[in-house]
């Protein structure tokens, strides 16, 4: 029985990989910060679906927590056949006037700690020449987004990133795929703070259920990514091809600065 190991599994995207990837038979190595949240969904997804479940509650913004996952997960004997690299979060607002501290958080979360659980993990699957790793990413990384700047450009990384390994580890027998959601039905938009002034103008809503059904496709296809949410969200990421950078990044400005009540 393969072993999937899922961040940021305790709500939201990461709690809907958790759930499809038992109900397809995979036991599952649980991270998040929450340890309640994590240990009522392992015991749900036992119950359910007989697997096995490890939970390990870790913060995942701390610069020695790969390592240290990686060394857990060792020690423990688990063999990890899927990496998902979901946790990540966002923040509104312009970056002049944000939080310096939360804004090198997020680089760290977004990329740092996802680059170093690829690293750490995907070394020994093209040791067993099998294994499969998923990217979470966004279709905000397709372009850069005035007041979520960070966030965009910590996107923009994972999906060049992720497409770079895809293309060198195809012959290796090891996948590696990346997933660009939309907007999804999940805490996001209140995690970063967006207002409803700004939330007004998205729509078009996944369900997590959807964005991880279209992820695990794509990774069984050996894509290199794959935007979930329709046609929608396919216009959204092909602007940049049809439009000055300055005049969409301008565009989109508009949309987003915050309203003036």
């Amino acid at each position: 029985m393969k072993t999937a190991l899922v961040t940021g599994a305790s709500i939201g995207i990461g709690a809907a990989f958790a759930q499809a990837l038992a109900k397809r038979g995979h036991n599952l190595i649980l991270v998040a910060r929450s340890q309640d949240k994590l240990e009522q969904l392992a015991q749900q997804l036992q119950q359910d679906y007989q697997v096995e479940t490890e939970v390990i509650p870790q913060d995942l913004t701390q610069s020695n927590a790969p390592q240290t996952l990686f060394d857990m997960v060792t020690a423990k004997g688990i063999q990890v056949d899927l990496l998902i690299n979901n946790a990540g979060f966002g923040d509104y607002g312009a970056f002049a006037e944000s939080s310096l501290s939360k804004q090198l958080e997020m680089i760290q979360l977004n990329i740092s700690t996802l680059t170093a659980l690829t690293y750490l993990f995907l070394n020994p699957m093209r040791d067993r020449a099998a294994g499969g790793i998923i990217n979470i990413a966004s279709i905000a990384g397709f372009q850069p987004l005035p007041y979520m700047s960070v966030y965009a450009a910590t996107k923009a990384f994972v999906l060049s990133f992720t497409e770079a390994l895809w293309a060198e580890n195809k012959d290796s027998g090891v996948t590696i795929t990346c997933v660009c959601p939309g907007p999804t039905e999940t805490e996001f938009f209140k995690a970063a703070n967006f207002p409803s002034s700004a939330t007004e103008s998205v729509s078009n809503s996944a369900s997590p259920e959807a964005v991880v059904d279209m992820a695990l496709k794509a990774l069984e296809a050996k894509q290199a990514n794959v935007v979930t949410g329709g046609l929608p969200n396919q216009l959204i990421v092909n602007l940049p091809r049809f439009f000055p950078r300055e005049t969409l990044v301008s565009a989109v400005a508009k949309q987003f600065a915050p309203k003036n009540n």
